[in-house]
């Protein structure tokens, strides 16, 4: 699988041309096209996987898409607008925020992990994504997509956390020196990032961006 990204990095458009008999899997609701000659079959992989999916905050579905009779164009992309990014899978294995997956090649595994209630008051989402196996995974991001080095310890806010490689260590927790501080900041709760790898982050976090839409709403008509 080729994949060339589009558009970058506001409204980013992910292009996978597959060969003959090759295909790609993605997260039910990201295609935006296809030619004509790709088969598209739909997998859970098992219902209590299907159901780590949804509580994961993903579809019960996954979609793969397959080349038949020749090479074959299709596209993919987010519901937010933002940046898109290719990880390699393999030598770097990843853990992804749900809300980060895309798409990836079929000898990628993407297993459900528990993120613990932290990780769900925290608005990061009860479960997150791992990695195994070899070869491509497509990621999005509300915003512009950043890739930082980690050499030690770094703090991310728990919305602006998109992927991290599995050598780092994410551990959710107050943001200030005391749990009263944390909630009056206004802050929330924040990842704290500890090891040697690489981490991505997104510069827009879509829970707060809709509930500053949500408060400059007229209120709904009875």
């Amino acid at each position: 699988m080729q994949v060339n990204l589009l558009y970058r990095p506001s409204q980013a458009l992910a292009q996978c041309w597959l060969a003959p008999g090759e295909h790609v899997i993605a997260e039910s609701g990201a295609l935006v096209g296809m030619s004509t000659n790709v088969r598209v079959e739909t997998q859970s992989g098992g219902i209590m996987s299907g159901l780590k999916r949804m509580l994961a905050g993903e579809s019960f579905y996954r979609n793969s898409f397959i080349a038949e009779g020749g090479h074959a164009e299709v596209l993919f992309a987010t519901p937010l607008p933002g940046d898109m990014a290719v990880l390699e899978v393999g030598d770097r294995q990843w853990c992804v925020q749900s809300s980060a997956y895309v798409a990836s090649s079929p000898e990628v595994e993407v297993k459900t992990r528990s993120g613990g209630l932290r990780g769900f008051f925290s608005g990061a989402g009860l479960f997150a994504l791992e990695t195994a196996g070899q070869g491509q995974m497509i990621i999005g991001g509300f915003g512009a997509l950043e890739e930082l080095p980690v050499r030690g310890h770094v703090v991310i806010d728990t919305g602006h956390l998109a992927a991290w490689e599995s050598t780092l260590s994410c551990r959710i927790g107050k943001n200030t020196s005391t749990w009263l501080g944390t909630w009056l900041s206004g802050e929330g709760l924040v990842c704290h990032v500890e090891g040697s790898g690489s981490l991505w982050v997104q510069s827009r976090n879509a829970g707060r961006y809709g509930a500053a839409v949500g408060a400059r709403l007229a209120p709904r008509q009875p």
